[in-house]
């Protein structure tokens, strides 16, 4: 089910460009009447069934909401464009309709040239965004990085059905002409049988613990080897890839995750910066185990770093 939001509010300096926020610049609209064309298409995605059956703490379902209440004050920088097309709702535990309804709203905003940018909801927000990219996209091959502690590629078969876990599984069974990079596994949150799949499917990774200063070549040559072999590019964020510090408001925390330092933003950069990205999404904000908000601006950093590192 289709949804408005009515969360870009904030302070006001004045109307001349230089004092212009987002909230003051992102236009209001309605995938079946679209009245101009954009940069970029947000979309919120309530949902956390996809949690809820992969046994985390719930409550991701409002975190388009608090994402899009954290962005609202940033300064508007550039000339881009954005539209937000409101929520996909997932209705009566039906994550697989809601899925459905998120991937062909990403085709139609894709198909009219804007980029969308998604705010989850759970990680089950990636297989409805990557299956609308495929359906924009049929004939291209698409990577995925996922900056994530989990591979997210627990077999479906072995599960109560789709959930946050299962969407890589789910996208290796369905097609073959893509990519995937996670970059922040834990050792620690993935069992013998996850790395098994994972290299069965073919996936590269970067553990957490090599997430570090002294390896910075080796990322960034992995990073732009895999960036040279794909036609378009998808990043998606799983905020349990921090440490609990920094993202206490997640569905499943991460006393050893990654920091959101310095050395984080130079390889997050590195992967930003291609123009073959048509896609970003953010998942697992969780607003009911968040401290003073420090998760969705965490989450929020990161989507004005995506939209103005180009600048």
């Amino acid at each position: 089910m289709y949804r408005k939001s009515h969360s870009w509010t904030g302070r006001t300096d004045g109307k001349e460009k230089e004092h212009l926020r987002w909230h003051q610049t992102v236009k209001i609209e309605n995938l079946s009447k679209i009245s101009e064309s954009y940069d970029y298409g947000i979309l919120g995605f309530v949902c956390d069934e996809g949690v809820f059956r992969n046994k985390g703490r719930i409550g991701a379902k409002h975190g388009p909401e608090f994402l899009r209440k954290a962005c609202s004050n940033f300064p508007y920088t550039n000339s881009k464009t954005f539209a937000d097309f409101g929520n996909i709702v997932c209705e009566d535990a039906n994550l697989e309709i809601a899925q459905e309804n998120l991937g062909d709203a990403v085709c139609k905003i894709q198909t009219l040239g804007a980029k969308t940018l998604v705010f989850g909801g759970g990680h089950e927000v990636m297989f409805g965004h990557y299956m609308g990219l495929r359906k924009a996209y049929p004939d291209k091959k698409i990577g995925i990085i996922n900056f994530d502690s989990h591979f997210d590629n627990r077999n479906l078969k072995q599960e109560i059905g789709a959930s946050s876990g299962t969407g890589f599984w789910q996208i290796a069974q369905l097609d073959t002409n893509y990519q995937y990079l996670a970059i922040g596994i834990q050792p620690n949150s993935n069992t013998k049988a996850l790395f098994n799949e994972a290299h069965k499917a073919g996936t590269e990774y970067i553990l957490a613990d090599e997430l570090n200063i002294e390896n910075e070549g080796k990322i960034v040559k992995k990073i732009e080897d895999f960036l040279d072999i794909v036609d378009i590019v998808y990043l998606t964020i799983c905020l349990d890839v921090f440490a609990a510090p920094f993202a206490p408001g997640v569905s499943a925390t991460s006393y050893n995750g990654i920091f959101p330092d310095y050395f984080f933003k130079k390889i997050f950069k590195t992967v930003v910066k291609t123009e073959k990205i048509v896609a970003f999404d953010i998942a697992e904000l969780n607003p009911s185990f968040d401290i003073d908000n420090r998760t969705a601006r965490l989450a929020a950093s990161l989507v004005f770093d995506y939209i103005t590192i180009n600048d």
